[in-house]
């Protein structure tokens, strides 16, 4: 068994990565259904959160089949990363996480996300300032370092434990590589092996099949994997993993069947938490990653993506399973 303070997960826990315009609480309800073990929200501008913008204050949405859950802050201000973390423990999630990672542009610009990479007092004290305003357990998602010159990951780690945080979660890439070339692990790793760290390390990066998933816990001894990007639109890939580790055999992978089940979900649930329009216009990004590699998909997808409304998707889903209820895929 894995704890977080209070938080017991499974023995290895697969999380699922926070990912902006992603995981949102139907996506991640379809992850939950799938084997995920613990969720984090979006990341939510701690700034946005205090000025009271609805899309941050709309990611505070987190729901009870979902537990255990955490909520994740960005920002490079102490005053408002302490304010934001208490408007977050007014909601109950599980946790509190702190983006240290984000390596988009936008964000580093305000001397956020990964940014904070550069300044390691100044993340200790953002952390400290998280952690005083809350009772709630405070973990930590980041990078290897800004590049490949100042990876400074085993230090990051010894002084965000010593201030009280209670997992860390290591993006196997420095700032500087974005998500090019491979994740490295074995500094991930390192920290992992360091007699000095007790809390949980889970590794992030590149884990895209069942074989890699069991390559990397038995290669780098982690305490578990957090899954991101080959989620998406595949949220079979935890259940896949943990029959793999069990067994050492490969599910069979979900029929189209299963296909159209997970999208009409994903649609259902985003109309219940955002309204019809706003779930259906949110929901089309992800039927291009649901029925990836079919081929002479081209006409439904379109059609999926143009359909305005729900009576007219189900029945689309209806004439895709109609036409293709005889398709294997290997």
């Amino acid at each position: 068994m894995v704890k977080i303070g209070n938080i017991e997960l499974p023995e290895f826990p697969l999380l699922l990565a926070p990912m902006e315009d992603v995981s949102d609480p139907p996506f991640r309800r379809l992850c939950k259904t799938h084997g995920a073990d613990l969720m984090f929200s979006e990341f939510i501008s701690s700034e946005g959160l205090i000025r009271d913008a609805i899309k941050s204050r709309q990611k505070l949405d987190i729901f009870d089949y979902e537990r255990p859950v955490g909520i994740q802050i960005f920002g490079g201000d102490e005053e408002a990363m302490a304010l934001s973390s208490k408007i977050v423990s007014a909601v109950n999630p599980d946790l509190i996480d702190i983006n240290f990672g984000c390596p988009v542009k936008k964000v580093v610009c305000k001397g956020a996300g990964a940014a904070v990479l550069k300044d390691v007092d100044l993340m200790v004290r953002l952390t400290k300032a998280v952690i005083d305003s809350t009772n709630l357990p405070v973990t930590v998602k980041t990078r290897l370092g800004w590049d490949e010159n100042s990876i400074n990951i085993d230090e990051v780690a010894e002084r965000l434990q010593d201030i009280g945080v209670k997992a860390l979660s290591i993006h196997g890439r420095t700032r500087a590589q974005l998500y090019k070339g491979e994740a490295d692990w074995s500094h991930i790793a390192r920290v992992k092996n360091n007699p000095r760290i007790t809390m949980p390390i889970f590794g992030n990066g590149d884990i895209d099949s069942v074989e890699k998933a069991l390559e990397y816990k038995n290669k780098y001894g982690v305490d578990g994997i957090m899954i991101g990007r080959a989620a998406i639109g595949y949220p079979w890939i935890f259940n896949e993993i943990k029959h793999y580790f069990k067994t050492g055999e490969k599910l069979a992978p979900p029929t189209m069947s299963d296909r159209i089940e997970a999208a009409q979900n994903h649609l259902t649930w985003a109309m219940e938490w955002k309204g019809e329009w706003v779930g259906i216009v949110e929901t089309r990004r992800h039927y291009t990653n649901y029925f990836k590699g079919i081929p002479n998909f081209k006409e439904y997808r379109q059609k999926l993506v143009t359909t305005d409304n729900a009576v007219g998707l189900h029945q689309v889903f209806d004439e895709i399973r109609d036409v293709f209820s005889g398709y294997e895929f290997v």
